[in-house]
């Protein structure tokens, strides 16, 4: 039998070890075993072993007696434990990322640049709820010199606890936006939440804290770093960024707020640690959207060449608006761009008037297709007197269908829509087409 000192030696010397699914074991690894929507990870304890893991911890007493599995009588508490002592002993800058959205991309953006010359420690996925934060804490490389965490919320409450146990020192909080308002009601009560990242009674570590005033400003109260002009440049862009009083520029294909906004956090970051911001200028055309949030893929579909904007992982209506504005802005005749929308979720009493709403800005400009799925998307189509054409499915094998009749070569074609809806299955189902 595992003796608990052992095990948590193991996990506060060591990185990277932890997991949650026995497909991603390797040899070293600790399976966690926790209780699922379907299933209880004991089911996969004798997988995990096999693969290589060296240790299992699970609170269900249900298994075969083996001397890699360790029984807790509550595994979240027993790793709280560990992970608040792995915390303490960390001697790096620790970084913590909130907001309604965009966490997962800016924590991406700004470990691609720390990560050319410093050693780091980042959460990986989306891991910002109370599991993802425990995770990334025990996952820590006590030898890095940064460490980048993602704290998320869904209900009142949560960040003050995050935060508490991750300590960041240095906070980011990338915007306040319509999200989860089932929970929240309001955006009001959504910052109020947010706020607590940077809060002494929950965080007496905070000390400095990057926060998105505007679409093109960061830190309003100095004023130190902007965007100050955005200019045609050949057939492309120069951003001209003011950068603590200091322009720098940038050329760039396209004018994407959001990585804009991502890059100008990463250049104040960098200039209020006296990190050299060159490093951040070299790579940034080297820079690419993550997976889900913007990452384009070209597919090859009933024989025609096709552009897909993949931003199906999550959705609210400022993203969903910011991702069609962005569609506009590529220089390509709008009868080559067609839409896919899904649900947007957890928006509460107000979800088919915010649904309507959209529908009712993105019809002031024209598109070759507008495809729709999803009840208030149907509901609202049904109420309005649209200038586009609007198409709603119930069923995706049709989109599929109507897509391969109705694509031409070199169309662009973009998927928003809310996480585990059926626009965000079907854009997997897309993407699987023969790539290019």
């Amino acid at each position: 039998m595992i003796e608990l000192n052992q095990l948590e030696k193991y996990i506060i010397s060591k990185k990277d070890k932890i997991q949650i699914s026995s497909k991603d074991i390797k040899s070293g690894d600790i399976f966690l075993a926790l209780k699922g929507k379907r299933f209880h990870g004991n089911k996969f304890l004798n997988e995990a072993i096999d693969k290589g893991a060296k240790f299992c911890v699970t609170d269900n007493k249900n298994f075969k007696k083996n001397k890699k599995i360790l029984y807790v009588n509550n595994i979240y508490k027993y790793l709280s434990k560990i992970a608040k002592t792995k915390r303490d002993l960390y001697k790096g800058k620790v970084i913590g990322i909130t907001g309604s959205a965009g966490k997962t991309t800016l924590k991406e953006t700004l470990a691609f640049f720390l990560k050319k010359d410093h050693t780091i420690s980042y959460s990986k996925k989306s891991y910002n709820n109370q599991l993802g934060v425990l995770i990334s804490l025990l996952n820590l490389n006590l030898k890095s010199n940064y460490a980048i965490f993602e704290i998320g919320t869904n209900n009142f409450g949560e960040i003050k606890f995050l935060s508490n146990l991750v300590k960041p020192s240095e906070v980011f909080i990338t915007n306040i936006q319509s999200t989860h308002l089932e929970n929240f009601q309001t955006k009001n009560n959504i910052a109020r939440e947010k706020a607590d990242i940077f809060i002494s009674k929950y965080n007496n570590n905070r000390k400095k804290l990057y926060l998105n005033v505007s679409s093109k400003c960061i830190d309003n109260s100095s004023k130190k770093y902007f965007i100050k002009k955005i200019s045609p440049y050949k057939k492309l862009h120069k951003v001209t960024l003011s950068i603590n009083k200091k322009k720098v520029n940038i050329v760039t294909d396209a004018i994407v707020m959001h990585r804009l906004n991502n890059l100008l956090f990463c250049l104040a970051f960098y200039n209020e640690n006296s990190l050299n911001i060159k490093s951040v200028l070299n790579r940034f055309k080297f820079l690419k959207p993550v997976e889900g949030r913007g990452l384009v893929h070209k597919i090859s579909l009933n024989k025609k060449k096709i552009n897909i904007i993949d931003e199906s992982y999550n959705a609210n209506p400022d993203t969903m608006l910011q991702s069609i504005k962005n569609l506009e802005n590529i220089k390509v005749k709008n009868n080559k761009k067609i839409i896919i929308l899904g649900t947007m979720n957890e928006l509460g009493n107000n979800s088919y008037k915010i649904h309507y709403k959209l529908l009712k800005q993105l019809d002031t400009t024209i598109f070759k297709f507008v495809i729709l799925c999803g009840e208030f998307f149907e509901l609202s189509v049904k109420n309005l007197n649209p200038n586009n054409e609007f198409i709603h499915f119930k069923n995706t094998n049709k989109i599929m269908q109507f897509l391969k009749e109705k694509v031409h070569n070199n169309d662009i074609i973009l998927i928003k829509c809310s996480n585990s809806t059926k626009i965000n299955k079907f854009a997997k189902i897309l993407l699987k087409q023969v790539s290019i």
